[in-house]
C-alpha cells in the first residue's frame, strides 16, 4: 500500500490551476449576459434614432419619387354589357409618355434635429423639359368624337404632396398653366398634380413641348421614373455622402467634399413598358424602373458600436488569460471576484462607447471609453498585484487590443483577413507563454 499517496492533500496545485481555468471560463460566459443586454440596448437606441428621423420626415416631407409627366387622353369605345345585354358606350383612358424628358435639378440638404438625433432633409428645385408626339398606335384625328381632346390631362406623379413648396407651373406649347392637386383619370399614378391641356396639336401631327418648374422638399431620397423615350437627368447637390441606387446608375458622377454632380441617360429600350399605356397593369413595371439618389447622412455609430460588441468576448477572454498567466508566473493570487470586476469594467466600455458616441464622433467616443477603461483596469490591477510594471504591461496590452479592434471596425474588405491573421498571432503568443507554466504542478509540489 502506498501511504505516501494517501497522505497527499486532495487540493493539489494542479487541481487548483484547473479549477481556476474552469472558473475563468465560467466567468467569461457569465459576462456574455451583460454584453447581450448592451447589444439589445444598442438595437433599441438605433430604432429610436430611426423613429426620430422618420418622425422628422413625416412632418417635413418623406422620400420623393417623380413619375411623369404623362398625357392622359380619354376615348370612347363600345362594349357589350352582359348585365343589360346591350352594347354600351364606355370611356377609357390612354396614357402617352413623353418622347423626350430632360430633368435638371439642384438638391440642397440641411439637418434638422429631434432631441439628440439629426435628420437630413432637402430642398430641391427642378425643371422638367421635353416633348410629346403622337404615337402611331393612337389614332387621334381632329374632330374625332371618340377622342375628346379638350379633356386631355397632363399628370405629374409625386409621392408626397406635402413637399411642394411653390405653385407648380407648366408651359404647354405656348400656353401657361398651373397644375392642381390630385391625379385625374390615370390609374398608373397614386398621387400628384394635374391640369387640363390642349391635345389638338398632337392630333394634327405636331410636336408639343412642355416645361415644368418644380420646387420640392423631401427627406431620405429623390427618385425618378424614366418615362421618356429618351430620359436624361442631371443633378447637383451639396450632399457629400450620396448613395446612387435604383434600376439605373449614373452615367457620370463626381463626389467631392463640397457635394456631388451626376447625370443619367435612359432609353425606352432599357425599361419594360411601352410609350402608350392603358389601365394599371404596368404600374409595377414603372415602379421597378425608378432610380435616383439617397441623401441620408450615414449614421454609422450604431453599426460601428454593434461591430465592436462582436469582439467583446475576445477582449474579455484575452484579458483574463493574461491575468491568469501573471497569477501563475508571478505567483500572485487573484480572486475570482476580482476577475469578475475586471470583466464588468470591460463590459462597461461598450455602454460608455454607445452613450458618448451619441454626442460626438465615434472615433472620439471610442478613444474616451478606451482610455477610461484601460486606466481603471490598470490602476485596479496595480492595487491587486502590487506590481506596478506588471499592471502597466496589462494596461498596455489591453490598449493594444482596443486599437486592434478599432482598426478592424474601420476595415470593410479586409476585416476578415486582418482579423484572422491577428487571432493567429495572438494564439501563437498565448501558446508560447503557456510553455512556461508547469501544468502538472510538480514544481509546486
Amino acid at each position: 500500500m502506498n501511504w505516501k499517496n494517501e497522505n497527499r492533500p486532495w487540493w493539489t496545485p494542479r487541481r487548483m490551476m484547473a479549477a481556476k481555468v474552469v472558473t475563468i471560463g465560467f466567468l467569461t460566459l457569465l459576462l456574455m449576459i451583460p454584453m447581450m443586454l448592451i447589444e439589445s440596448l444598442m438595437n433599441e437606441r438605433e430604432r429610436t434614432a430611426g423613429n426620430a428621423v422618420e418622425e422628422v420626415g413625416q412632418k417635413w416631407s418623406g422620400a420623393q419619387t417623380v413619375l411623369g409627366p404623362m398625357l392622359t387622353i380619354p376615348y370612347y369605345t363600345t362594349q357589350h354589357s352582359e348585365k343589360s345585354g346591350r352594347t354600351e358606350r364606355v370611356v377609357e383612358m390612354v396614357n402617352i409618355l413623353p418622347d423626350s424628358l430632360d430633368i435638371i435639378g439642384d438638391v440642397r440638404t440641411e439637418e434638422l434635429r429631434r432631441g439628440i438625433y439629426e435628420a437630413v432633409v432637402y430642398r430641391s428645385t427642378m425643371e422638367l423639359r421635353g416633348t410629346f408626339v403622337l404615337p402611331p398606335e393612337v389614332p387621334l384625328r381632329p374632330g374625332d368624337p371618340d377622342f375628346p381632346l379638350e379633356d386631355a390631362m397632363l399628370n405629374l406623379g409625386l409621392s408626397d404632396l406635402r413637399g411642394i413648396s411653390e405653385p407648380v407651373a407648366v408651359e404647354w406649347g405656348s400656353t401657361q398653366k398651373t397644375l392642381d392637386p390630385g391625379i385625374r383619370h390615370n390609374e398608373l399614378l397614386n398621387s400628384g398634380v394635374s391640369c387640363l391641356v390642349n391635345a389638338q396639336p398632337l392630333a394634327e401631327g405636331r410636336t408639343v413641348s412642355f416645361r415644368i418648374r418644380l420646387a420640392l422638399k423631401g427627406s431620405g431620397s429623390l427618385y425618378f421614373a424614366p418615362v421618356g423615350k429618351t430620359t436624361t437627368i442631371a443633378l447637383r447637390s451639396n450632399c457629400r455622402t450620396p448613395s446612387f441606387t435604383g434600376a439605373f446608375l449614373p452615367a457620370n458622377r463626381q463626389v467631392t467634399d463640397s457635394g456631388f454632380v451626376c447625370d443619367w441617360k435612359v432609353m425606352h429600350l432599357n425599361r419594360n413598358y411601352p410609350q402608350v399605356l392603358t389601365g394599371s397593369d404596368r404600374q409595377e413595371a414603372i415602379e421597378e424602373s425608378v432610380f435616383g439618389v439617397d441623401v441620408l447622412q450615414p449614421v454609422k455609430r450604431y453599426q460601428q458600436s454593434m461591430r465592436s460588441v462582436k469582439y467583446a468576448i475576445l477582449i474579455i477572454l484575452l484579458t483574463f488569460v493574461v491575468c491568469f498567466f501573471v497569477e501563475v508566473l508571478q505567483r500572485r493570487h487573484i480572486h475570482p471576484l476580482q476577475y469578475l470586476l475586471v470583466g464588468l469594467a470591460l463590459s462597461l466600455f461598450y455602454s460608455l462607447l454607445l452613450s458618448i458616441s451619441e454626442h460626438t464622433s465615434f472615433g472620439l467616443a471610442y478613444l474616451i471609453a478606451a482610455v477610461m477603461t484601460v486606466s481603471l483596469i490598470t490602476c485596479y490591477m496595480a492595487g491587486v498585484l502590487k506590481l506596478r510594471r506588471t499592471a502597466m504591461a496589462i494596461g498596455g496590452l489591453l490598449a493594444g487590443l482596443y486599437v486592434y479592434v478599432y482598426v478592424l471596425i474601420g476595415m470593410e474588405s479586409y476585416a476578415l483577413l486582418a482579423g484572422s491573421v491577428g487571432l493567429f498571432v495572438i494564439l501563437a503568443v498565448i501558446m508560447y507563454m503557456s510553455q512556461k507554466i508547469d501544468w502538472s504542478g510538480r514544481d509546486a509540489a
